[in-house]
């Protein structure tokens, strides 16, 4: 591991103020559970690390009468513990009880979840995130299998690996965002995401000197659920998840989100599921016509084609589990 300063402020503006211009200047340290790794592996060789724990106000989740407001610093353990989470958000208490890691889960944080770096093994090799070898793409001719289905006409080919993400986006999440001098402001969760252009871009949109600050659930009685598939439980990130987020009024879908997860550079917004789901009667067989409309557009590289079948499987799943149906 290289050497490194090391520095705790106590207020978000002096966080900030602490952070370089560029990427790999400094890193932000959250739970540690994604950049201690980095940094031992030699991925991330910051000179700064900048410690968010002296902070109180990351850490708070308040419950108002039309938000829940969930500070960066809230760790999942209790994020998934609060009340409220748990009987009005159970997308997020599934996408969180997946992890299985009861260490994660203790010392991951919330917007550590959403601002980790991919979990490819070309990038944790050190082939770079875009993993290339002049100009030629490990990731399209070597093993590929946990690789992006969707949105991979780019360079970018690695999953993103977010649990709280695609519940997050479903929900219409807003993120709030400090940047230099404290200034602040608020993003759409599925914006925060992007599939970088060139090695030294991030997968999220934020600058270099910007924090997550917190999280904005709006409650508007959104029936949710979340659904994983997985090799086994433990340790481990899914091969496929889907997040389904709906209102239901005399058994037909109103205002209906599906978002996937691990099948792309970004979470990954299912228009064509949303919408056929948007003013259809619930049952099992619109979940499964729901489900297979999700995976249309896949584009499978040589070692992942498994993934569409269960694309199919975990939106199909979902969507019952949020209708109670």
């Amino acid at each position: 591991m290289n050497p490194f300063e090391y520095v705790a402020p106590s207020d978000l503006r002096e966080a900030s103020s602490l952070l370089g211009s560029r990427w790999g200047q400094t890193e932000v340290l959250a739970g540690g559970t994604d950049l201690v790794t980095s940094l031992k592996q030699g991925i991330t060789k910051p000179k700064r690390l900048v410690s968010l724990k002296n902070i109180p106000e990351l850490k708070r989740i308040q419950v108002k009468k039309n938000t829940v407001r969930i500070g960066a610093m809230v760790t999942l353990r209790d994020l998934a513990a609060n009340a409220t989470i748990q009987e009005e958000f159970p997308a997020l208490v599934t996408a969180i009880d997946g992890i299985g890691s009861s260490q994660i889960i203790n010392a991951g944080t919330v917007a550590g979840d959403l601002c980790q770096r991919p979990r490819c093994w070309y990038f944790r090799n050190g082939f770079g995130l875009l993993a290339e070898d002049n100009g030629d793409s490990l990731v399209r001719t070597g093993d590929n299998r946990y690789h992006a289905i969707f949105g991979n006409d780019g360079r970018a080919l690695f999953v993103n690996a977010s649990s709280l993400a695609p519940a997050l986006i479903a929900l219409q999440a807003e993120i709030s965002i400090v940047g230099a001098a404290g200034r602040e402001r608020e993003i759409n969760a599925g914006d925060l995401f992007q599939a970088p252009n060139n090695g030294e871009d991030r997968e999220v949109a934020l600058r270099a000197n910007e924090i997550v600050s917190e999280i904005k659930l709006p409650r508007e009685n959104m029936q949710n659920a979340s659904y994983e598939v997985r090799h086994r439980h433990g340790l481990d990130w899914p091969y496929a998840t889907a997040s389904v987020a709906l209102k239901i009024r005399s058994g037909i879908a109103r205002e209906a989100s599906v978002v996937l997860g691990h099948v792309a550079p970004t979470p990954w917004p299912a228009v064509a599921a949303s919408n056929l789901l948007n003013g259809a009667r619930v049952d099992a067989s619109l979940a499964e016509a729901v489900g297979e409309a999700a995976a249309r557009g896949a584009k499978p590289l040589s070692g992942n084609a498994y993934k569409v079948q269960m694309v199919k499987t975990a939106v199909k799943r979902a969507l019952l589990a949020a209708a109670n149906a």
